[in-house]
C-alpha cells in the first residue's frame, strides 16, 4: 500500500518509493518508540514527556517507530492514532560499531549518546589491561540499563528508526579477536570498511600485548581524550558507510 502523507506535516515526502523509505525528518513532530506499531502504546515516561515537557495536545503530529526499521506518522491523544501508512527504512548496507574502554564519571553515557546520534549500530563498553575503571557485576548491570536508556533517548532525539545494540561490558579479547575489528592507535592506517568495528583504548593506551598482531587505524594527528576518540571513530565509520567519506 502506498503512502499518502499530504496534510500530515510530511509533505516533503514525494511520490518516489526511495523518498518514502527515508526515516522521519522532524516535520511530523516528536519521535518515540513503541513495542507494536499495529497497537501503539506509550510508556508512562514517554507520555509524560510529550504532554508535560513538549506540551503536545490531542491531535498534534508525531511519529512512532518499532526500533527495527519501521516508522509511522500518528496523532497524539489518549490513544495514538495513525495518520499515514507504515514506512520501512532499508537495513544499512553494512553495520558499523565502536567499542570503548571504560572511562570515569558520566563520560560513557556521553559516548553512547553521541555514537547513537551518529548512527553507529553496535556499541560495546569493554575492559582493557590499563583500564582504571572496572565495574563489578551489580554496577555493570545497573550501568548497562542506564546506557540502553541513553541510547533510546538519543535515538528519539536523532529520529533513528533502528535502535543501536548496546552490549554489556565485555573483556577486550572477546571483542578484539572477532573478524572485522581494528584498534584505534596513533600511527595506524586509514579507517576503512573492511574493518567496520573500531576499538578505542583507555586513557593509558593499549598495552604491547593488546596491540600485538592486531590491525590498527589512526584517528588523526592529535592526541584525543578517550571519549573524543570514540566519537571520532564513530563519525569516520558512519561517514564512510553512508557515503560521506
Amino acid at each position: 500500500m502506498g503512502l499518502s502523507l499530504s496534510g500530515h506535516g510530511l509533505s516533503g515526502f514525494g511520490s518516489s518509493g526511495e523518498l518514502r523509505r527515508r526515516p522521519p525528518d522532524g516535520r511530523g513532530g516528536p519521535h518515540v518508540f513503541v513495542v507494536d506499531l499495529e497497537d501503539p502504546e506509550l510508556t508512562v515516561e514517554d507520555r509524560h514527556h510529550l504532554a508535560t515537557v513538549l506540551r503536545l495536545r490531542d491531535g498534534d503530529e508525531m511519529t512512532i517507530s518499532d526500533g527495527l526499521g519501521r516508522w509511522q506518522p500518528c496523532r497524539f491523544g489518549a490513544t495514538i492514532e495513525p495518520c499515514g501508512d507504515p514506512v520501512l527504512v532499508p537495513t544499512p548496507t553494512l553495520e558499523v560499531g565502536v567499542g570503548f574502554a571504560l572511562i570515569k564519571g558520566d563520560r560513557p553515557e556521553l559516548v553512547v549518546q553521541k555514537l547513537t546520534e551518529m548512527g553507529v549500530d553496535r556499541i560495546v563498553p569493554l575492559t582493557a589491561e590499563r583500564s582504571v575503571v572496572r565495574w563489578d557485576a551489580e554496577k555493570a548491570t545497573r550501568q548497562f540499563r542506564r546506557l540502553e536508556r541513553v541510547a533510546r533517548e538519543a535515538s528519539m532525539q536523532s529520529r533513528r528508526v533502528r535502535l543501536p545494540v548496546v552490549e554489556s561490558v565485555a573483556p577486550f579479547g572477546s571483542v578484539a579477536d572477532a573478524p572485522g575489528v581494528a584498534l584505534a592507535e596513533s600511527g595506524g592506517g586509514p579507517v576503512d570498511l573492511a574493518r567496520p568495528m573500531l576499538l578505542v583504548g583507555p586513557e593509558g593506551g593499549w598495552t604491547a600485548g593488546e596491540l600485538s598482531d592486531r590491525p590498527r587505524v589512526g584517528l588523526g594527528p592529535t592526541v584525543l581524550r578517550a571519549e573524543t576518540a570514540a566519537m571520532v571513530a564513530g563519525a569516520l565509520l558512519t561517514a564512510l558507510r553512508d557515503g560521506g567519506g
